[in-house]
């Protein structure tokens, strides 16, 4: 195993860089958590990160070092010559819980980057090693903001009222002394702007394009997994096509003939054309699940006198339990976040899907709060039924990929 010469240089360069992360990320949070101005300093970021990932690496102090690392780092940024700069407008609440979350999370969490890296010069193993977890803590970092930052700022936009978004539209601090006012916008939506009966059309609509879509995919999936006919493969194949077709492009096609059909406006349209989306992709999924259930227990049911029907509807589907219930939520989800279809097609509002009447709300004679509680309404049922249901979806979308 090779000897690398800079192992005194791996612990400063990775505490610099770590100090960066954490600065940043910790400035931000509590910028959107307060509304008042915390920023990172880079500079003295980059020092103070050198110099506690230097210690880290040469093993100082044990577990007193990295309180006293931390309490050093807490006081110097409280005296601002720290990694974050204040405002004149920080409360002393705020400078104390940025330094104090700033020190501890980066002190405990650099010591265990730098787990596996000794004094003196590295392998190429520990120097990998170390590289590789400060990769992983800034990508949970990275990512994770990347998600909840803008769902953060909308749900507390959706708690403020006109006067507050007016006075500082960047201040995402909430005053809970409003009590049942701040949630002023939700109300209003359902008692002014109809969203019960958008959030009931959108469930109808979407469960009814699950059984639409099950209905097709499955005698679909099953037939190009298990019969024998010619243009199997090709079909097998293709199924995917209709996806390199860009629905933009069949949206004026769609709308004339919808027109001309009378189905545009109607529920049954949207019902009519969803499915044909989400099928392809279900028997996508589906035939692949198929093909990894055992052959030998059908073909056993057919010998004991169950027709091919049967031999689906007995075995062939409880032991697709997972892949179905993967399937049905992934197609849920499309039909409740589908929007393109539904602005072009539906027109009364009586008849508009959840997507549909948030597109409504973008006006300017209707406050922007009221745009977001909509964004919240239609995005935290989906996500809760989605973390419920995650792992059958991972089950589902795994299982049949390895046979035996």
């Amino acid at each position: 195993m090779s000897v690398l010469r800079f192992g005194y240089v791996t612990g400063p360069l990775l505490g610099a860089l770590w100090m960066v992360v954490l600065s940043v990320t910790v400035a931000i949070a509590m910028s959107f958590a307060t509304g008042d101005p915390v920023r990172p300093n880079m500079s003295v970021s980059l020092l103070w990160g050198a110099v506690v990932g230097y210690l880290a690496s040469q093993r100082l102090g044990g577990t007193p070092g990295r309180a006293i690392a931390a309490g050093a780092l807490i006081l110097l940024t409280l005296f601002e010559v720290g990694p974050l700069d204040f405002g004149p407008a920080a409360s002393i609440w705020t400078r104390a819980s940025a330094a104090a979350i700033l020190a501890i999370a980066f002190v405990w969490s650099l010591y265990t980057i730098l787990d596996d890296v000794a004094k003196g010069p590295l392998t190429r193993h520990e120097f990998e090693g170390a590289v590789i977890r400060f990769l992983t803590g800034f990508g949970y970092i990275f990512f994770t903001a990347i998600v909840l930052i803008p769902f953060y700022v909308m749900v507390m936009t959706s708690l403020k009222n006109q006067s507050e978004l007016i006075q500082n539209p960047l201040d995402f601090s909430v005053d809970l002394s409003r009590g049942t006012e701040l949630f002023r916008s939700y109300n209003e939506l359902f008692t002014q702007f109809n969203f019960g009966t958008y959030l009931f059309n959108s469930f109808f609509i979407s469960v009814l394009t699950v059984f639409i879509t099950l209905a097709f995919a499955i005698p679909g999936a099953y037939a190009v997994a298990r019969l024998r006919f010619r243009g199997q493969t090709a079909f097998s194949r293709s199924i995917l096509l209709i996806y390199m077709v860009p629905m933009i492009v069949l949206a004026l096609p769609i709308y004339i003939a919808f027109s001309m059909t009378g189905l545009r406006n109607s529920f049954w349209g949207i019902v009519m054309i969803y499915p044909v989306t989400t099928i392809p992709v279900a028997l996508y999924m589906l035939q692949g699940y198929f093909r990894g259930l055992p052959a030998e227990i059908e073909e056993a049911g057919l010998m004991d006198g169950l027709s091919r029907l049967a031999v689906i509807w007995k075995i062939t589907l409880p032991l697709s339990l997972p892949a179905l219930a993967s399937v049905s939520l992934y197609v849920f989800m499309i039909a409740w976040n589908e929007f393109l279809l539904a602005f072009m097609l539906l027109d009364d509002p009586s008849k508009f899907t959840l997507t549909r009447g948030i597109a409504s709300l973008n006006s300017s004679e209707i406050p922007r709060q009221h745009l977001m509680a909509g964004s919240v309404i239609a995005t935290v049922p989906i996500m809760a039924i989605f973390l419920g249901l995650e792992r059958f979806m991972t089950k589902g979308l795994t299982a049949g990929s390895v046979k035996g």
